[in-house]
């Protein structure tokens, strides 16, 4: 075990509330993709941020889950499973710490891991809901479903995923938890996306211990008390010794 991860190691062992802010590095080591990868679905010649937001959803419906269900790979979202990344902070929660978990992913792998305080701050792939009357439907229902409707009210179905254009559900809840932490983890996230990439800086600012675990830098490392630049899973296993303490 290097130092940085022998440093992260003792934090971890001391912490007994820890907030984790994840993003989608932690979930690639389940196999499923960085949806801004996805290639081949401008053919109307719209950005990403276009073709995933509200106004095109209310305009375009039919377009709209076309580019969606492509982009965020409905159909295979029953395959994936949690990794060692997911498991380990479910195992950590386990061991009596505090931990919740503040989360950019929207595949729902956190919960399925085992963790039972989850903020999805972008929402959920496994449900969509009724804008007129609320009801919800799963993903199966979705997944059969070329343009999904309420079986209800036959309104169009909105994913309950956080659109470009729509607020951030939770967001004063997940700032209020990474402040009262006594560690606050980053976990496979750019920290490209505003405002949750103020998390770390506003955790750093009321003086609670701040670390990225992350595969490449990003231009916010220097915010962080420490960073350690290796793969989730890699780095979980490394740390599991630290579940007996």
């Amino acid at each position: 075990m290097n130092d940085n991860l022998q440093q992260l190691a003792a934090m971890l062992a001391e912490a007994r509330r820890i907030a984790v802010l994840s993003g989608a590095g932690m979930s690639t080591e389940s196999g499923i993709p960085d949806f801004r990868s996805a290639k081949g679905l401008w053919q109307q010649g719209l950005r990403l941020e276009e073709m995933v937001s509200i106004d095109y959803f209310r305009a375009s419906p039919e377009a709209f889950w076309q580019g969606f269900k492509q982009i965020f790979h409905t159909k295979l979202l029953g395959n994936y499973q949690p990794n060692d990344g997911h498991l380990f902070l479910a195992a950590l929660e386990r061991s009596g710490r505090e931990v919740t978990v503040l989360t950019q992913n929207i595949d729902g792998l956190h919960t399925r891991a085992g963790s039972s305080r989850v903020l999805e701050l972008h929402g959920t792939l496994l449900t969509s809901s009724c804008p007129s009357c609320g009801r919800r439907h799963t993903l199966e229902y979705i997944n059969h479903h070329e343009l999904p409707l309420c079986t209800y009210c036959m309104d169009v179905l909105k994913p309950d995923v956080v659109l470009y254009g729509e607020a951030v559900p939770h967001l004063e809840e997940a700032f209020d938890a990474a402040m009262d932490a006594d560690l606050l983890l980053v976990m496979g996230s750019s920290l490209e996306v505003s405002p949750v990439n103020l998390i770390p800086v506003e955790a750093g600012r009321a003086g609670v211990a701040t670390v990225l675990i992350n595969y490449t830098p990003t231009r916010m490392d220097r915010v962080f008390d420490l960073c350690v630049q290796g793969g989730i899973g890699d780095t979980c296993r490394a740390l599991a010794p630290v579940l007996a303490r």
